[in-house]
């Protein structure tokens, strides 16, 4: 079944659409990272030495999951909380430069998240979605959600 929510367009950010940044805003968004962030890298040596092999950012599998497992199919992401909206409806109010831009595009992500959960479900996939706090902060119980499953599969 296609997804049916009304994709959330989304504004370019730049000058001529009233955005703006200043260059110290500008040198520290750069450093972001899209993949191999460091909850990624701890979650990822985790399990290789939990004897679980994987792979990273398939492109075979919708939404390119951090890590996946096709054996188990299985699809992990590990998300960073302003990303991906974590405790959004609390978050949002605190937003105070560029509002019409970011609200956009973080209900755009929360979207796309639920279109690829879908996706991957429709395809028999069991998503596990991590923020990067849980990870940073109890990554023996992430890892231990993740191997209960596998050992329930086998």
């Amino acid at each position: 079944m296609p997804y049916s929510e009304e994709k959330i367009k989304v504004p370019r950010f730049n000058e001529e659409s009233g955005f703006y940044t200043t260059k110290k805003r500008s040198k520290i968004m750069s450093k972001i990272r899209g993949k191999n962030t460091k909850p990624e890298l701890l979650f990822r040596k985790e399990l290789w030495k939990k004897g679980v092999r994987y792979r990273v950012d398939s492109k075979k599998i919708p939404g390119r999951p951090d890590v996946s497992i096709k054996k188990y199919k299985l699809a992990i992401f590990i998300y960073g909380e302003f990303w991906h909206g974590y405790n959004w409806n609390e978050r949002k109010e605190m937003l105070k430069t560029n509002r019409d831009f970011w609200i956009p595009k973080i209900e755009r992500n929360m979207q796309r998240d639920r279109e690829v959960n879908s996706q991957l479900e429709d395809l028999g996939f069991t998503v596990f979605r991590f923020w990067e706090s849980e990870v940073k902060k109890d990554l023996k119980r992430c890892i231990n959600d993740v191997l209960v499953y596998i050992d329930w599969q086998s």
